[in-house]
């Protein structure tokens, strides 16, 4: 298996153009992601990541979306998810479980078969952060709850549900997003909340989660590190790893985003330095996708994830 380097990148369009197969041979991302822009049919589809495994001689090579339902739906032209949000989830839990118990499972299987028809083998779900009533617009459906627990429990059916269909996951935004009242496209949030209380609300839904990725908040955690995001601190990673006890795959959340004030080159490098494993890149942009790959390492540790045969990184 040819080595491949620690990012994640996204593509334009529809199938892949001249330059981004150059780009692909050439550096060898660790996975692709697909957006709704990429996304007409299944059979398209099928083509198109068809195509991507055949460049990197690998049936089982990452693919990943962001495939959430309610407003965070990449699958428009195939089937409509609108109203099946973490929030309309969350609520349904709250008023009849045993519905919900039925309604979850049967949502999660269709679809995990229909991510397997397009050839698709990562969802970057569960989102895992606790809702408030401040809590940025841009995570208005896509939280289960208010209630640490609930989110964590019904987290941890997602991640079980998903990867019984050979689906891996991706929680997020870790070590969580609720607190922030503004969106990290646009603007870096800083929370002042105690240590204490991080741990006991916020962090907790994330705690000993077995998806084998979890994506990092754009956030300054300002009673950890006042300087640096989640993404960017070394004392953040330090507690995502030995006090919320996640001891997987840590990817960054697009790094392009603007709540991140460096260039480009640099925001790859102090993600890396801080201790994430691998950098995503979402927006297809070829200059900046070189960068990204530029400033990324090879990748040397695999663990074999069971179900899912993917080669994913550790270490």
């Amino acid at each position: 298996m040819d080595r491949k380097k620690a990012f994640i990148v996204g593509i334009k369009s529809t199938k892949l153009s001249k330059k981004e197969i150059i780009f692909l041979k050439k550096h060898k991302p660790w996975g692709i992601i697909l957006f709704s822009r990429n996304i007409n049919s299944i059979k398209q589809t099928k083509n198109l990541t068809d195509h991507i495994r055949i460049i990197f001689k690998d049936k089982n090579y990452p693919i990943i979306i962001d495939e959430e339902g309610g407003t965070v739906s990449r699958l428009k032209k195939i089937i409509d998810t609108s109203i099946f949000s973490q929030k309309y989830f969350g609520n349904l839990y709250r008023k009849d479980k045993k519905k919900f118990g039925i309604y979850f499972s049967v949502y999660i299987n269709q679809i995990s078969h229909i991510l397997k028809l397009l050839g698709i083998n990562i969802n970057t779900v569960p989102v895992l952060d606790v809702i408030r009533s401040f809590s940025s617009r841009v995570l208005k459906d896509r939280c289960y709850s208010s209630n640490p627990k609930t989110v964590s429990d019904l987290g941890n059916l997602c991640i079980k549900i998903f990867e019984k269909n050979g689906i891996a996951t991706v929680i997020k935004h870790i070590p969580g997003h609720g607190l922030s009242s503004k969106d990290t496209h646009y603007d870096l949030p800083k929370i002042k909340e105690k240590l204490s209380k991080l741990k006991k609300n916020d962090f907790y839904p994330f705690r000993n989660k077995s998806s084998y990725l979890a994506m990092t908040a754009h956030i300054i955690y300002e009673s950890i590190d006042k300087l640096n995001t989640a993404t960017h601190s070394k004392k953040v990673i330090k507690i995502i790893r030995n006090n919320i006890g996640y001891k997987n795959i840590i990817m960054t959340d697009d790094i392009s985003m603007k709540a991140l004030k460096f260039s480009l080159k640099e925001n790859t490098i102090r993600a890396f330095t801080a201790g994430c494993n691998i950098v995503l890149h979402c927006n297809g942009n070829i200059k900046e996708m070189t960068t990204v790959a530029n400033n990324s390492p090879f990748i040397t540790k695999f663990i074999r994830k069971k179900n899912t045969n993917l080669n994913l990184i550790f270490g």
